[in-house]
């Protein structure tokens, strides 16, 4: 179903504060969801360490190459869930349905067996395919064409992503030291079960909130069981062959795969581009170099769940008192900062707007790259010049997060509406599809990175200097380049602001 009839079709009734009620059922919808993955998502790494390997160090590098290559298979299953949104069951079903098989998948990660752990894994992908693309779909039907409250209905929305993520590393980890009489000591399995449950509250929030939605997001014209059993066929098939990519397969040969699929991408967003006219190819071609950008950024961005934690945990001193300062909360910064910054960024950007000064879309992405890569300088200082007794102390890791967030509001808001208007009008699926596979990449070789920083000791100084002097490199690097470069993929743009 388009926006457009999604939008005839839209229940009437009362706004509140200025939205469609609507909005705010997806708001917590959303939250709970959030909630559930980023507070499962900080202790992946640790329990994999504690609990498959005893605590030894040497697991370091495996954990970091499965917490790779979840993330990056959490992205590649999006495009899935969305057809099988758009031309089998619909929204609101394919929502709930991921939702319920989510829940489970965060069950079974609570059994201490590997194999049923990586399972699990594989069953929470599956099911986080079919939510996460799916319900950022229903809120843009809320609206009808042209309405110009849109863009700040998103904006809502957004912030229920980072209030999930925000209070999920801080409740989940007071649950477990509350729920197991440890002070700061991380029960996993509390962790485990708090967030499958929040995943439920999820399913059961937008199942009795479905109501309000009307027709909105409800199954394609003629779709009944047959539809739907093809789709429970789909993820079953689907959990299996993921859990062999993550036991027997390796993070390296998952790159391989995700890099062939984007090659193939990329040769039919081309073509595509190509049968549209030598603008439209213009277009796409500036769109696929930033997707190559976009890679760099992610494969660092992303070592806030592998070896920022290990870094936490073994490097960083985390001690006041009597009291530890727990390793998941710095997993809270980032969405924190993201609630503060972004207000104060889109002030900037209009400030430069109006004094026609705004950088064009490649120099955002390189500002973003190029912050990216100055969060590392405060790592590689403290590195440097202020280890004791092997630690270094708590404040560089967390001016880390906030100097990368400022990195990421300049390039991640905009690269989802940069791909609407540079994709051809009949292709705009497939490049999403690039869009999220690049991110996806960037995971997966975020975990690689991280390994091979870890190597077969585990995280040292030495070693952590060594690779954050590398990413600060790589990203500055990139960033130049894509400043140099910028006025050619703006004139490739073809007007497109």
């Amino acid at each position: 179903m388009s926006s457009e009839a999604a939008a005839q079709v839209a229940p009437s009734g009362r706004d509140v504060f200025g939205h469609p009620r609507q909005l705010w059922m997806l708001f917590m919808t959303e939250f709970w969801e959030r909630f559930s993955f980023y507070g499962m998502r900080w202790a992946l790494t640790l329990y994999i360490v504690a609990q498959f390997f005893g605590g030894n160090q040497s697991g370091q590098a495996y954990a970091s190459r499965t917490y790779g290559a979840f993330l990056a298979l959490v992205y590649a299953t999006s495009i899935f869930g969305g057809y099988a949104a758009d031309r089998l069951i619909g929204y609101q079903r394919s929502i709930l349905l991921g939702a319920l098989i989510t829940a489970a998948g965060l069950f079974m990660i609570v059994v201490p067996n590997q194999d049923i752990f990586l399972a699990g894994l594989a069953v929470v992908i599956t099911g986080n395919g079919l939510f996460k693309p799916n319900i950022s779909t229903i809120v843009g039907q809320l609206y009808a064409p042209g309405d110009q409250r849109r863009d700040s209905g998103f904006t809502i929305f957004y912030m229920g992503i980072n209030a999930g993520a925000f209070v999920a590393p801080l409740i989940t980890g007071w649950l477990a030291s509350a729920l197991t009489n440890t002070p700061m000591q991380q029960n996993y399995k509390v962790v485990f079960i708090a967030t499958g449950i929040g995943m439920l509250i999820s399913f059961c929030w937008f199942w009795f909130g479905r109501r309000q939605l009307g027709e909105i997001g409800r199954p394609p014209q003629g779709a009944g069981v047959g539809q739907m059993l093809m789709v429970l066929i789909g993820a079953a098939i689907c959990a299996p062959i993921i859990y062999m990519l993550l036991s027997r397969v390796g993070a390296d040969t998952v790159q391989v795969g995700l890099s062939a699929i984007f090659i193939l991408l990329i040769a039919l967003m081309i073509a595509e581009g190509l049968r549209a006219g030598s603008v439209q190819r213009d277009k796409v071609l500036a769109m696929i170099a930033l997707f190559v950008f976009n890679i760099f950024f992610w494969c660092f961005f992303e070592q806030a769940g592998s070896s920022f934690n290990f870094l936490a945990e073994n490097i960083v001193n985390r001690h006041f008192g009597g009291w530890e300062f727990p390793v998941g909360w710095f997993q809270s910064i980032n969405p924190i900062a993201i609630v503060v910054l972004a207000p104060l960024l889109t002030i900037v950007w209009g400030a430069l707007n109006r004094a026609k000064a705004e950088p064009s879309i490649p120099r955002k992405f390189g500002l973003g790259l190029i912050f990216n890569g100055l969060s590392f300088t405060v790592l590689m200082f403290a590195l440097t010049r202020l280890v004791e007794n092997g630690h270094i102390p708590l404040w560089p890791l967390a001016l880390t997060y906030v100097i990368q967030t400022v990195g990421e509001l300049c390039l991640s808001p905009i690269g989802l509406s940069m791909v609407t208007k540079l994709a051809p009008v009949k292709s705009v699926g497939l490049a999403m599809g690039g869009w999220f596979l690049s991110i996806s990449i960037g995971n997966n070789l975020s975990g690689i990175v991280a390994a091979a920083m870890s190597g077969k000791t585990g995280l040292t100084t030495a070693s952590a200097l060594q690779g954050y002097t590398y990413g600060f490199a790589l990203l500055l690097g990139a960033g130049v380049v894509l400043f140099l470069i910028a006025p050619f993929i703006t004139r490739l743009m073809h007007g497109v602001k």
